[in-house]
């Protein structure tokens, strides 16, 4: 059976597109939610084998969703928007399908039989999550585990990021979270405004950065308005000092 979850804020789109779906014999519905964070909670708990994720969501958007998941376990996406024509020529529809509302039936079932060609080619989601990455906007609140769940954390409250092989510790004042993401991958998804690499494994919020000082060799420490003392590589000195006009 073909494992779904729905997420679109319209309870008649949701509805609608539960109808068809349960008609399908290979297919089962194991969630249908009206929002971004409810989405990426059952994509994470539930393994769907694809999900339809509505473009225009508040809070989280579709695209932020796809954004935030591993590719390598991210399930197949149908996008569903309102979008016209024009601005979907944004998407590379060739690396994910999407439905135009007000779709018809003939226009889901080629969706379907579109899902169904790349599952037995044991495709991933990982197209649609590349998508998410270079078409969202820099993300404002970055999704994060809590316990069996996940919540929704504003990028504002990161003071420091440290990656560690493939996972990245994400510092706040109140508390660290762990994340499966590549360092570089986080910086490009909260957006290099705010956040700057000191180091090959580290990255600060330069709003958090109190005072500088320098140690041997060119390296500098970066003492951080909450006390923390990070190391500031060489390498990267210079393009601190000119993010922070120095």
């Amino acid at each position: 059976m073909i494992r779904v979850v729905i997420a679109d804020d319209e309870a008649p789109a949701r509805e609608k597109l539960e109808r068809w779906l349960v008609e399908q014999p290979d297919v089962t519905v194991v969630g249908s939610v009206e929002d971004g964070l409810s989405a990426a909670q059952c994509i994470e708990q539930l393994r769907p084998d694809v999900a339809f994720l509505d473009i225009q969501m508040p809070a989280l958007s579709g695209l932020q969703v796809a954004a935030q998941l591993e590719p390598s376990r991210a399930p197949l996406t149908v996008f569903v928007t309102a979008f016209d024509e024009h601005a979907l020529k944004a998407f590379d529809l060739n690396a994910i399908d999407y439905l135009l509302k007000p779709y018809d039936q003939d226009r889901f079932a080629r969706s379907m039989q579109r899902v169904r060609e790349r599952l037995r080619a044991h495709e991933s989601g990982a197209a649609a999550v590349a998508m998410g990455r270079a078409r969202a906007a820099s993300c404002e609140r970055l999704l994060v585990p809590d316990g069996e769940r996940l919540q929704l954390i504003d990028a504002t409250l990161i003071e420091w990021l440290a990656a560690d092989d493939n996972y990245v510790h994400v510092h706040t004042a109140a508390r660290s979270y762990l994340l499966r993401r590549t360092l570089q991958d986080l910086l490009s998804q909260l957006g290099e405004q705010r956040f700057v690499r000191i180091h090959k494994s580290t990255a600060v919020n330069l709003a958090c950065i109190g005072s500088l000082t320098p140690l041997f060799k060119g390296d500098y420490e970066i003492h951080l308005h909450n006390g923390r003392v990070l190391r500031l590589s060489r390498r990267y000195r210079d393009a601190l000092f000119a993010r922070m006009g120095w």
